[in-house]
């Protein structure tokens, strides 16, 4: 029997990955309230699939409840935000799930570390609550990590068909773990030591944040000498050896913004361009914002009311707002007292900013200015709309004429 410990983006697709597939597994979630809506048949956020799945999942083998309970394996997979003071890794939401664990826990289970965190973790915080118990690694517990490798919007897709590492103190462990995530995953199954797992999956989201920022220090470089960087970009990826990405209003969601602050934290004075990127990509939503007056001077827009930011989420048909980067905007407009605009986003049901609207018909209305900031199918699909409007688009999904661009 396995234990899903946090029944969040990533805990409760896994959860039901493993029941759908004869696993026995109960989730566990602090809230109530979640529970109680899992418990009740409500899938707790949107995702494509996730209905289908849960649908599965109760038809097989699945309970939730608020208590972590006796099991053979722990999955672990709780939030690890990070002091943005410090840069470094908040691991207390790991170690107190593990304590909880450690309370309940049967000699000779096995605790999965999903959540991702930076290299060291598992020996700084786990193994120390592990030995404050007068247990033994390796014998009494022993610990495994296995960090997630999906993205929302194609979650259920991922968690089949992507490759994912396992490290473990032992083979032995490690091939044990991998019994349990091969009952659904079809890619590949990488076992290795725990650090190396935990450097493996920081590097990854490092990467790409690395690659997103020169993208975005060229739109700069480009703007400030008058050339289209979409242009040079498009001319440049002709190159076989060049695959240059394509400029954005800033990095959003709970990987890509956030795990390269791991190394940077833990390795001050070593991760030079690590840092690099993430101001510059932590830098869009001012620049954004600069473009944005820009554009409202160039077409005598005085009256930012008249201004409407399409799209709140992180990326394209998610209803993930973390880290996004139209709440960066938004942040950097009220600091520089330029607030009063109008904000929309058809995958976002719930107020959680001024002026938000629920209705696109409505929303274009009452603006004079367009900007898109998320590309959503629903704005590709009615372009039409934006006619009349004045456009300035962050994604480059419109192609109407008179466009402004980053």
């Amino acid at each position: 029997m396995v234990n899903v410990v946090g029944l969040g983006y990533i805990g409760l697709p896994t959860a039901l990955m493993m029941a759908a597939h004869g696993v026995e597994v109960t989730g566990t979630d602090l809230s109530a309230e979640l529970v109680g809506r899992l418990r009740a048949g409500e899938v707790t956020f949107d995702e494509p699939g996730l209905r289908e799945l849960f649908d599965s999942a109760v038809s097989g083998k699945i309970d939730f409840s608020t208590q972590v309970c006796p099991a053979e394996m722990y999955v672990v997979a709780v939030p690890t935000p990070y002091d943005k003071k410090s840069k470094k890794v908040d691991a207390s939401f790991v170690t107190a799930a593990v304590e909880s664990v450690l309370d309940v826990c049967p000699k000779g289970s096995i605790i999965v570390i999903e959540s991702t965190v930076s290299p060291g973790t598992v020996d700084r915080s786990v193994r120390p609550a592990v030995e404050r118990r007068g247990l033994r690694c390796g014998e009494d517990v022993h610990l495994a990590h296995a960090p997630e490798r999906i993205i929302p919007g194609n979650m259920v897709y991922e968690l089949v068909n992507n490759s994912r590492t396992i490290g473990a103190d032992s083979p032995q462990i490690a091939e044990r773990v991998k019994d349990v995530y091969s009952s659904f995953c079809r890619g590949e199954l990488v076992l290795t030591d725990i650090r190396t797992a935990e450097m493996t999956k920081v590097v990854e989201n490092t990467y790409r944040d690395i690659n997103i920022a020169f993208a975005n220090e060229l739109a700069k470089i480009c703007r400030s000498d008058g050339m289209d960087v979409n242009e040079i970009i498009r001319i440049a990826n002709k190159h076989p050896r060049v695959n240059i990405l394509s400029p954005g209003p800033g990095v959003g969601g709970h990987c890509i913004s956030v795990d390269p602050w791991f190394l940077v934290g833990d390795y001050p004075g070593l991760a030079n361009i690590i840092l690099a990127a993430r101001r510059i990509n932590d830098s869009m939503p001012e620049f954004v914002l600069e473009r944005m007056h820009d554009i409202m001077e160039q077409n005598g827009i005085t009256d930012t009311s008249r201004v409407g930011l399409y799209g709140l989420t992180y990326k394209e048909n998610v209803d993930d707002v973390r880290e996004s980067p139209t709440l960066q905007l938004l942040d950097c407009m009220h600091r520089h007292l330029a607030g009063g605009v109008k904000v929309y986003d058809p995958w976002v049901k719930r107020d959680i900013t001024a002026d938000q609207y629920h209705d696109l018909d409505r929303f274009l209305s009452d603006v004079d200015m367009v900007v898109i900031l998320v590309g959503h199918d629903e704005i590709k699909q009615n372009m039409e709309k934006l006619r009349g409007k004045t456009v300035f688009d962050t994604r480059r999904v419109c192609a109407l004429p008179g466009t402004y661009y980053l």
